[in-house]
């Protein structure tokens, strides 16, 4: 079974139901646009508009015959999170996204649904997750900073959601957000091309020095875009906890723990992210319906030139065993 573990979808319906005010949130306002939908959150700037691809259902299901692949994991998109919503309104936003996530894909079953939480507040998020698990969601997408475009995951408030998590033995994709609060990355396509890298490579060095990975052993993380720079800066966070160890835990230890999507569009960092982590440790990616997704994903696997054994992995058999996925 070959199966995309990195891909976002937004059911039609639930942009059906937003357009036409169905169901209102204080917090959240819709305005149309070209055909489509921005969303803005407790009165921020509206986010990007919903990119036609992102509910696009059956250019999704042609697009993945013609890959090979039979199976594909979905998260929302992280700009309809709303981790900037009040806690209470945020809840029911994400009680509300993963009811409409369930029922668009309850007859499309080729895509594998994540849920979003409420990352804003712990004590939300914790109730969320398991209600999201109970009701068949196979693990959580969640974003890199929890307040919106401000807060660590290793906030002592989310400690209550990290419990969870572990408890339940969930599959946390823990995916970049979009914002670029540094104005140096305003430029050439920086956000997209160093800003993602720099997001999730900062907000996973603070879960490792953190001891996360090793406080709340059950949850199993797979960082997006193959772990941004977390391979090529290991050796600087051995070092650095080495001349201070009293003050973080071992990174090397939590790192030993994480997943990684080969979404690195280069066969030799995939090599050398194989080598480093272990192909045990891969799961192939598309970052799908975005203009950069991989285009050739099972040919990309192949340029790393793994082992039978371990390219069968890659290409699904670890995704199915984290997300808990029927052939």
């Amino acid at each position: 079974m070959i199966i995309d573990a990195h891909a976002h979808f937004v059911p039609p319906a639930f942009l059906e139901d937003m357009s036409s005010q169905r169901r209102s949130f204080p917090s959240v306002k819709v305005t149309p646009e070209n055909g489509g939908l921005r969303f803005a959150f407790a009165g921020n700037e509206p986010k990007r508009p919903v990119a036609k691809g992102m509910s696009d259902v059956e250019g999704r299901r042609r697009s993945l015959a013609a890959l090979g692949i039979d199976k594909q994991v979905v998260g929302g998109w992280l700009d309809l999170f709303g981790y900037d919503m009040p806690a209470d309104e945020g809840a029911d936003w994400a009680r509300y996204y993963n009811e409409h996530m369930l029922k668009g894909v309850a007859q499309l079953p080729f895509l594998v649904p994540l849920a979003t939480v409420p990352l804003q507040s712990g004590k939300h998020a914790a109730k969320v997750l398991e209600e999201a698990l109970d009701a068949g969601m196979h693990g959580a997408m969640i974003g890199t900073q929890p307040k919106g475009q401000t807060g660590v995951l290793d906030d002592p408030d989310l400690d209550p959601f990290w419990e969870v998590a572990s408890a339940r033995k969930a599959t946390l994709l823990v995916h970049p957000t979009f914002g670029a609060r540094d104005d140096r990355l305003r430029a050439y396509g920086l956000v997209s091309a160093v800003g993602r890298v720099t997001d999730t490579t900062i907000a996973i060095s603070r879960l490792l020095y953190s001891g996360h990975l090793t406080r709340y052993p059950g949850v199993n993380l797979v960082i997006s875009h193959g772990g941004a720079a977390l391979a090529m800066v290991l050796g600087r966070l051995r070092r650095s906890f080495a001349t201070a160890p009293a003050q973080n835990s071992d990174p090397a230890k939590g790192f030993k723990r994480l997943y990684f999507d080969t979404i690195v569009y280069d066969d030799v960092t995939l090599r050398f992210l194989g080598e480093l982590a272990g192909p045990d440790k891969l799961l192939m990616g598309t970052d799908q319906p975005f203009v950069i997704a991989e285009p050739e994903p099972i040919k990309f696997v192949d340029a790393g030139k793994f082992s039978a054994k371990d390219r069968t992995a890659i290409l699904g058999d670890t995704a199915a065993s984290l997300f808990r996925i029927r052939a």
